[in-house]
């Protein structure tokens, strides 16, 4: 290190308010690696969140003082960053606000201590200088994940794209405009796959950063989508041959922290959770009629895929202020009835499973709720789910029919009284006032708390929700 360079401390933050540690999920940055002001460094991971952790300086990575997989208590340092003597940035340390939304500095000098948690927090940040991101810096080529998928879906060429991110970069937005256009679509150019991880597309506010919640996977593959969107590669697992080369009759999968976390919810819902199931048979025709009829017009005017999705979350939404106790908590000696009624949208991918809430969605008609599915899915798909994205959920719904399932016994999102699954829509012959009828299916699943919910009053929550979707007709408004 040269008389010029000093290392700063990259210190272990507090993700949320009541967190004391994080586990170190992979490490992006090695030592030797040259770092950018917000290029993420490493995956944090705790039962809560799941983040990225941007660098708050240029430099070079100096030395790694924690493992992948390792576990950290906040204000520990787990890194160094090697920074060129004018460039390190004076050391201060807020505390966390008090709503809870953290933020996550990386490279903050330690406080005089060492060990205050707040010396996770630095100051504000001085803007990164528009130089740094000129024509010739290599952000044209980093492709997010959204931006990808929908130059696949078309057939576009992304280099005869314009682009109006950072440094000429292309943004999802850009690409839709591109398409809006009316533009030659081309055959994808025969590129290498971009070098860097992908970016966020807004360029990154100067002040302290949020968290985002990123599912752990390889930054050079894509990920599919189980719940919402089918159309991104499936990410292959790392796997290793036990015993070496010569035996092939086992296979090794790490598991990761996320994994981990999952595993253990899991657990704790079906040891502490009394489940039950009942499941129900729904006509959906002028569901499908009345879709088909209003989408092409709602993708125009909202630029967002209309879903059944949001039909059917407005039919449960109806259903829970009829029958409030599904909204609900066990609380040993009482029952707590939660007011807001806040959705749990369970997010598949490869890696794991996410389940951010649309908050009061009984205050939302059927458009608000499509602009609601659609932001939580590509905010997840992309890894910038925020930690207030994530909490306050009373009920769970899955689209589980998106992938072709048409019966299903899901687990209940702890501690929620119940969790309800839409399954495939198939055409099947029905008998109708003693007549053969063919007709759109489709099975609603439900899995409940027994401690809380009984047959009955399942029974007819279901009956009101195939009530509901069964009483949608073409002149239904969706605003």
């Amino acid at each position: 290190m040269s008389d010029n360079t000093t290392l700063t401390d990259v210190i272990m933050p507090q993700l949320a308010e009541s967190l004391v540690s994080a586990t170190i999920g992979k490490w992006l940055k090695q030592p030797g690696d040259s770092i950018e002001q917000y290029e993420p460094i490493c995956e944090l991971i705790t039962d809560k969140v799941n983040a990225e952790l941007p660098a708050t300086v240029d430099g070079t990575m100096a030395e790694l003082l924690a493992e992948e997989g390792q576990t950290v208590s906040v204000g520990e340092i787990i890194a160094r960053i090697a920074v060129a003597g004018s460039a390190a940035p004076a050391a201060a340390a807020p505390s966390p606000a008090a709503s809870g939304d953290a933020t996550v500095p990386a490279a903050a000098p330690a406080a005089a201590s060492g060990t205050a948690p707040q010396a996770a927090h630095a100051a504000a940040r001085p803007p990164v200088p528009a130089a740094a991101y000129d024509a010739a810096a290599p952000m044209r080529a980093r492709y997010s994940p959204a931006v990808q998928t929908l130059a696949a879906e078309h057939g576009i060429n992304l280099a005869a794209v314009p682009g109006t991110g950072l440094g000429g970069r292309i943004t999802r937005k850009d690409v839709l405009t591109f398409l809006e256009n009316g533009a030659s679509v081309q055959p994808p150019a025969p590129a290498a796959a971009p070098a860097a991880a992908p970016v966020p597309d807004a360029a990154p506010a100067p002040a302290a950063l949020q968290p985002v919640f990123q599912p752990v996977h390889d930054e050079h593959q894509q990920v599919r989508n189980s719940g919402l969107h089918l159309s991104e590669s499936p990410k292959i697992p790392t796997i290793e041959i036990e015993g070496g080369r010569g035996s092939s009759s086992e296979y090794l999968i790490d598991v990761t922290p996320i994994r981990n976390t999952i595993a253990t919810r899991m657990r704790q819902s079906v040891s502490e959770i009394p489940h039950a199931w009942t499941m129900i048979e729904v006509d959906v025709t002028n569901l499908v009629v009345l879709r088909n009829k209003l989408k092409d017009e709602f993708k125009r005017k909202e630029g967002i895929n209309l879903t059944y999705l949001a039909f059917l979350m407005k039919a449960v939404v109806s259903a829970i202020k009829d029958y409030p106790i599904m909204n609900s908590v066990w609380a040993v000696d009482k029952i707590i009835v939660k007011r807001d009624i806040n959705i749990s949208l369970a997010v598949g991918t490869e890696d794991s499973v996410m389940t951010p809430v649309i908050k009061k969605a009984d205050q939302k008609n059927v458009a608000g709720l499509a602009r609601e599915i659609d932001e939580l899915a590509l905010k997840t798909r992309e890894g910038k789910l925020r930690l207030d994205d994530m909490q306050g959920g009373t009920f769970t719904v899955n689209n589980t029919g998106s992938f072709g399932s048409i019966l299903s016994y899901p687990i209940i999102n702890y501690p929620q009284a119940a969790i309800l699954t839409f399954e495939s829509i198939v055409k099947k012959p029905v008998v109708i006032n003693d007549m053969i009828a063919v007709r759109s299916m489709a099975n609603i699943c439900l899995s409940l708390d027994h401690r809380i919910l009984d047959g009955v009053i399942s029974g007819r929550f279901l009956q009101r929700v195939k009530d509901n979707v069964e009483g949608y007709t073409p002149e239904t408004k969706l605003y």
